[in-house]
């Protein structure tokens, strides 16, 4: 096939993570078929949910899952194994999506010295004592609140971006996939672009970078996480790293919107994108 030769997909998910059922052996073939020119198995490590729920003492309820660390453990497990196998066939990477590393410093720490982790992206999925920005009802929040909501999570992400024991941030307006594209309220986020642009010059002057996240374009949103503005923002603040990810959870959504996406950095100005091995971005140049 090798319609995306050239190109990364350096955010996906198996069976590891609990919101995907995807094989791990059919998404590194299907990888393969695509021709991408690196592919990275990130799957979800919520550090506010390293242990099982009676370590928290908290009340079980339909959408959230405890014990991360045994899934943990087991996706790398696998992933190691398959960058052996697949060594001359795929540049597989092996690493994380890290949520909510501000909520438990210590269990984050401890995650990311893993010697198995090439790559690690920084996500927030939910405020503290808060539910997944994708569980709240936003019909029961008056403008203001919504609002708060959001200053309260670039906020979030400020201090994720501090700690900065990451390779690249995840999604930075991930919160807009529910607010906006599920329950079509519309926000001004440049309220905070102060926030973000902090955020950015924190990750630019400790070398990190930041993801397009492409799954928006499969959903309502429309658009990816974040849009060309923020993309450029980066840019012109002195951002050389970037990275692309699809957000796959399934086989079939695996590449999508990554060619679109490559042609958006390159509007922005980015000749090239980035992966991680060992930590290290390696560069691959866009034609």
């Amino acid at each position: 096939m090798n319609e995306l030769k050239g190109l990364i997909d350096c955010h996906t998910h198996t069976h590891f993570s609990p919101d995907a059922d995807a094989e791990p052996v059919q998404m590194v073939e299907r990888a393969i078929k695509l021709g991408l020119e690196a592919y990275a198995i990130t799957d979800h490590c919520e550090c506010n949910r390293w242990y099982g729920i009676d370590y928290y003492n908290a009340e079980p309820n339909e959408h959230d899952t405890y014990g991360f660390r045994n899934d943990f453990d087991k996706s790398l497990d696998c992933v190691t194994k398959l960058k052996e196998r697949y060594s001359d066939k795929i540049n597989l990477i092996c690493g994380i999506e890290l949520g909510q590393a501000t909520h438990d410093f210590d269990i984050a720490d401890k995650a990311v010295e893993d010697k198995r982790l090439d790559f690690i992206i920084g996500s927030m999925h939910e405020l503290p004592k808060r539910p997944d920005f994708c569980f709240i009802k936003y019909e029961n929040y008056s403008d203001s609140e919504i609002d708060k909501l959001l200053e309260n999570y670039f906020l979030e992400l400020l201090k994720l971006c501090k700690w900065g024991k990451f390779d690249i941030l995840g999604h930075l307006t991930y919160t807009l996939r529910y607010i906006e594209g599920e329950y079509g309220l519309k926000t001004d986020i440049s309220k905070y672009d102060d926030i973000i642009e902090e955020c950015f010059k924190v990750i630019i002057q400790n070398s990190k970078g930041i993801e397009v996240n492409t799954s928006g374009l499969r959903q309502k949103y429309g658009k990816p996480f974040p849009d060309f503005k923020y993309i450029n923002l980066y840019r012109d603040l002195g951002g050389e790293i970037i990275s692309l990810g699809s957000d796959a959870h399934r086989v079939s959504d695996l590449g999508k919107g990554i060619a679109e996406c490559g042609e958006l950095v390159k509007r922005a100005g980015f000749k090239y994108l980035a992966y991680f091995k060992k930590h290290k971005p390696e560069f691959v140049r866009m034609d």
